[in-house]
């Protein structure tokens, strides 16, 4: 049995209808590869400035497990989104995947990973590969809900269920 995936944005032939072109399991196998080896060049410049910075292997290495779990993992699992469109979505991984889906979040796994992501993303647009305007919403998305993510995740470890 072919598992098919609705991509929006994808020839859509009429909205009103709801009409979408379907991709099957294997055409999105092939462009999650693409994104994994177009996020891999993105990751090297992000290695390179964190080099040149001047950091620790050991917090190089943390940077960059942060940033391949969101860009290459989260970014993925439903559909194949660019790099670019991860600055749209970390409320929903900070805020909810994370907390609820990665048995090591903490408040301070979350406040740690955030602090990759806006780096990441500080790189990127200094690499003239994302828009000024879209780091600045990532930024204020972090700045505005970091305190909620942190209390969410506080509530949901000490089994407090959902909130």
């Amino acid at each position: 049995m072919i598992r098919a995936l609705a991509v929006p944005g994808r020839n859509i032939k009429n909205v009103a209808e709801g009409k979408r072109d379907m991709m099957s399991y294997d055409e999105y196998e092939i462009e999650c590869q693409r994104q994994i080896q177009r996020n891999e060049e993105f990751l090297k410049i992000f290695e390179c400035d964190l080099v040149s910075a001047g950091l620790s292997k050991s917090t190089i290495s943390k940077h960059l497990t942060n940033v391949d779990f969101y860009i290459n993992t989260y970014l993925l699992r439903k559909e194949p989104l660019d790099m670019e469109q991860g600055c749209f979505k970390i409320d929903m991984f900070l805020g909810y995947f994370f907390i609820l889906k990665c048995m090591w979040s903490t408040p301070g796994s979350i406040k740690t990973t955030a602090a990759s992501i806006k780096k990441y993303y500080k790189c990127m647009l200094e690499h003239e590969c994302i828009e000024k305007n879209d780091y600045e919403f990532l930024c204020s998305e972090i700045k505005e809900h970091m305190e909620e993510w942190q209390e969410d995740c506080k509530r949901y470890n000490a089994g407090h269920g959902c909130w």
